[in-house]
């Protein structure tokens, strides 16, 4: 009934649930190879001094700042949107299209010294842009599929499982088929381009599930356009203090979930385990696994408890597992401590993927919210709040990551792999040569060093889960039971 009223069929609601999840798994492939590889890519196909190192830093912290800054832009854009293919496809079709021409051009222009670092810097601001344009086109859809509470907790729930799909398989395959001996073409830097080709190829085919199979209520399109305004994008945010309090509680949560996918884990795992793409391979897609798990049961667990409850509990496990990787990393050797400090991964992101899933909810349920209090749904631009936070997070984890390379030298060590990748790329030396010299160059790497690493990458994220925690149960009133009383008053009248 719910949406039958909203201007959505039953049978449509039902091919929404299925064909708008599935259109994300090539984009967040896409997002998991630049976010998640990008540095890991520079670190180990070129040669850096330490000034080119905070260039890069500096070119990755502002290009996402920048982008947080955008995307309450593109999310006021999108609302003034009036096209016969609603507000929101236009910018899907440009923004996916657009994204994965800047992303194969990354990882397929062989460049090196200050011409690569003016390089990276076009196209990393261009990334920013392009990727804006459908992400926030796709997430601001969400409440206009339907309001009622258990299909958006669905809804989300199995968005966020074939994203993590999409991710999983990026997290799998990439260090496979770009480090070690499984390299494709031997080196590296090949590797990397043709993997981006690939990628490039398959996000858009994704997506058009979405962009044709889906439909969403358009009754948007009866109100005049609002005007694309700085003071509407502020004020939208200003006006709703529950959508304030989720900006500060999700940035926590960002920065904490973020930190070892960023680069820092991937290279703790080659210094402390080896030069090979497959044991990092295990690592996050192990670590990653039980979330799909919890994708799958999240709507039955938000009927059962509460998500304040679910965030304690979840938070605890989340907690265990940090604990497990210091102790196994410190106290162990060898792949027994590879594998408790897997497993501790695992834990650690159930925990923090629980925690994403709740905040993204509890963002959108702000829409809700916003109507009931300002008369507005301004749902483009509430939506716009999660990629912000979640940029703004990423930039942070650059630097804390860029902050602890310097720390504990990292790039001593990575400039010499890059030095033997070039070599092998260039036909000077065989791959079984190289990969005996890099083994070489990671056993000079001391304990002091990894420990360092090791601390830096769960130290951090456990503190800021517990903050996010802690915000989030003293500051955040729309629970369950507080937004089905405004839904009810909303819609019936």
């Amino acid at each position: 009934m719910e949406e039958q009223r909203h201007g959505i069929s039953e049978k449509q609601a039902k091919r929404n649930l299925i064909l708008f999840p599935i259109g994300t798994l090539g984009r967040d492939m896409i997002y998991s190879l630049f976010t998640n590889f990008i540095l890991v890519y520079v670190m180990f196909t070129h040669q850096l001094t330490a000034a080119q190192l905070m260039a890069i830093t500096g070119i990755m912290i502002g290009a996402r700042i920048f982008d947080a800054l955008n995307d309450p832009i593109m999310g006021n854009i999108i609302e003034r949107t009036r096209t016969k293919w609603g507000k929101y496809k236009p910018w899907m079709v440009i923004g996916i299209l657009t994204t994965s021409v800047v992303v194969y051009l990354a990882f397929n222009v062989k460049l090196q010294g200050w011409a690569f670092i003016w390089f990276f810097g076009v196209i990393y601001f261009a990334y920013s842009i392009t990727y804006t344009m459908h992400d926030i086109s796709y997430w601001g859809m969400i409440p206009s599929l339907g309001s009622d509470s258990h299909m958006r907790d669905t809804l989300t729930s199995m968005t966020n499982l074939v994203a993590g799909i999409g991710g999983g398989l990026a997290g799998l395959l990439i260090p496979m088929f770009t480090t070690g001996s499984g390299a494709i073409g031997g080196n590296t830097q090949t590797a990397y381009g043709v993997v981006a080709l690939a990628i490039c190829i398959i996000a858009p085919l994704f997506f058009a599930f979405t962009i044709f199979g889906v439909k969403e209520d358009r009754s948007y399109m009866d109100t005049p356009a609002p005007p694309i305004s700085f003071k509407k994008i502020i004020s939208t945010i200003k006006n709703n203090d529950q959508l304030m309090w989720m900006v500060i509680i999700f940035l926590f949560q960002q920065i904490g979930a973020d930190l070892i996918m960023g680069g820092i884990g991937s290279t703790f795992i080659y210094f402390r385990f080896g030069y090979r793409g497959g044991l990092y391979s295990l690592f996050s897609t192990i670590g990653l696994s039980a979330s799909a798990f919890l994708l799958i049961a999240y709507p039955w667990l938000s009927k059962k408890w509460g998500r304040k409850q679910l965030l304690k509990g979840f938070g605890i496990i989340g907690f265990i597992g940090y604990a497990m990787m210091i102790i196994a990393g410190i106290a162990l050797t060898g792949m027994t401590s590879f594998w408790i400090i897997t497993i501790g991964y695992m834990l650690s992101q159930l925990g923090q993927n629980c925690f994403y899933v709740v905040m993204m909810i509890s963002i959108l349920n702000t829409v809700e919210y916003n109507e009931y209090k300002n008369g507005t749904r301004d749902e483009a631009i509430v939506a716009s709040v999660r990629p912000f936070m979640t940029k703004l997070g990423s930039a942070l984890c650059v630097l804390l990551t860029s902050v602890t390379y310097l720390i504990f030298g990292v790039t001593d060590y990575t400039n010499q792999i890059s030095s033997l990748e070039q070599q092998t790329s260039m036909g000077l030396l065989s791959e079984a040569d190289k990969l005996n010299q890099i083994d070489g160059v990671i056993a000079s790497i001391s304990s002091s060093q990894t420990t360092g690493i090791l601390l830096a990458m769960t130290l951090i994220p456990a503190l800021m889960m517990f903050i996010s925690y802690k915000l989030y149960q003293k500051k955040y009133i729309l629970d369950e039971d507080e937004y089905l009383r405004i839904v009810t008053e909303l819609y019936n009248d």
